[in-house]
């Protein structure tokens, strides 16, 4: 029997089908473009393969598109015909349960899976990946951090996918708030796979949470061979270039990243709809006009809003919707919001009730300039931010969101309690964002003392 890159047996009879499979591994690894067309190649090679069906159905359900669920649910019933057809390895079971139990809403049974997978081989790096990718979407970043950790021994210098499996780790002790090991560790893996993305982009988080601008900037401008590769997420690491540059108060910069790289394809994936939709938000909180921007997402949005595939992809709809100032819209999807969180749906039905409900309204209501009801809902919501999944830097956009809105709404004690907060969650180093409204909650608090003396 074959062994993959991963060092674990599998159910592949054509050495260049094994090579296919081999491609797709290190390009999800690697977040390279040339995975789809290794898989499209293993599934025209290796139909009977189920663990390839499986793969693909996980892949698109991380899309979190409602129109692309039918793409999901076919690929779980050609896995499963796989596997009573042609049978498989444990490995690849798991993996086609795991597919299965995700369709039905239960994305835990599905890291389950992945975890089963890792102690039959702690090598696996690609059953890794995927733990920490659905992980990473769920919100679970401690999970994520002693997921990897239980299996990085496995991962020596004489694994051909260690680097990656350190990038992981680095980006997990990241979201956990051990920024000295997640830089020490990214950097490390970046030097075992010059082409790890998801390890630059690990370190980038680092120098964004600890104010360290420059360091950031120029980690992304040294290593282009770490990226420049990249299917869509190469949009993702320019947003993190972008707002470095904002930190900065580079706002010329910032536009022409948003112009030419960030939103240089209009697509409709979320993620790269959460980019530019964050991105224009924080520019406008800094009072810089973005022009006729919001339209086209927007429109996006507004074909969206009745898509219920994930919260994160909502809340970044609503910022749309509120930013072009589409209350009609924004008011039919915090209804639907509202709706669907009363209904059994699997495990995301917690999160549309909490945060989802009140952070929508809140959105909503701040889009409307009725900034205290927007912070009552912002604020309710800010404890259960985490659970929308995504990443400190990514959520931020709300946690900035709920400060401005209290502040516009005079709540200045309460707005104040919260900066030092975020303050304390980026290693005490204010950014800029933070200490502009620490000198507006200041400036606020004097002319009340004026006032109250005249």
């Amino acid at each position: 029997m074959y062994h993959d890159i991963c060092t674990c047996p599998i159910s592949l009879s054509d050495p260049k089908a094994l090579n296919d499979w081999n491609g797709v591994v290190h390009g999800i690894l690697s977040h390279g473009q040339s995975a789809p067309v290794h898989l499209a190649a293993l599934l025209e090679r290796a139909p009977e393969f189920a663990m390839g069906h499986a793969i693909k159905g996980l892949a698109v359900l991380m899309l979190a598109r409602r129109e692309l669920m039918p793409v999901a649910h076919e690929s779980s019933v050609n896995a499963q015909k796989a596997l009573k057809q042609c049978g498989a390895t444990q490995r690849e079971q798991l993996w086609c349960a795991a597919l299965k139990d995700w369709l039905d809403g239960y994305a835990s049974r599905a890291i389950g899976h992945m975890e089963a997978a890792m102690r039959l081989n702690p090598a696996d790096t690609i059953s890794m990946k995927m733990s920490h990718g659905i992980r990473f979407i769920i919100g679970d970043n401690h999970g994520m951090r002693r997921s990897i950790e239980r299996v990085i021994g496995a991962h020596g210098e004489d694994h051909a996918l260690g680097g990656y499996a350190l990038g992981c780790l680095a980006f997990a002790m990241e979201e956990t708030g051990s920024y000295e090991a997640a830089e020490r560790t990214g950097l490390q893996g970046l030097t075992r796979a010059s082409d790890d993305a998801w390890g630059l982009h690990a370190v980038t988080h680092v120098y964004d949470m600890t104010h360290r601008v420059t360091q950031g900037i120029a980690l992304i401008d040294n290593n282009l061979d770490a990226w420049s590769h990249c299917n869509n997420f190469r949009f993702h690491v320019w947003w993190h270039k972008a707002i470095l540059h904002l930190d900065q108060g580079d706002v010329a910069q910032v536009l022409d990243l948003y112009d030419r790289k960030v939103r240089e394809e209009k697509t409709d994936d979320f993620r790269d709809f959460s980019n530019a939709s964050s991105l224009l938000v924080r520019l406008e909180l800094e009072g810089i006009d973005v022009g006729n921007r919001w339209e086209e997402l927007a429109d996006l949005a507004e074909a969206c809003t009745n898509d219920n595939c994930l919260v994160f992809a909502d809340l970044h709809y609503m910022l749309a919707l509120s930013g072009d100032n589409r209350s009609g819209a924004a008011s039919r999807m915090t209804a639907r919001i509202a709706t669907d969180a009363v209904r059994n749906g699997g495990e995301a039905t917690a999160i549309l009730k909490d945060p989802g409900v009140a952070a929508a309204q809140g959105l909503a209501a701040f889009g409307d300039g009725d900034y205290g009801t927007a912070f009552a809902g912002l604020r309710r919501a800010q404890p259960s931010f985490q659970n929308i999944g995504g990443s400190h830097a990514q959520r931020d956009v709300f946690e900035r969101l709920t400060i401005e809105a209290g502040l516009r709404a005079g709540q200045l004690d309460e707005t104040e309690s919260l900066l030092i907060a975020r303050t304390a969650l980026r290693a005490g180093r204010e950014d800029t964002f933070a200490a502009r409204r620490m000198s507006q909650i200041a400036e606020a608090r004097r002319s009340q003392l004026m006032l109250a003396a005249e």
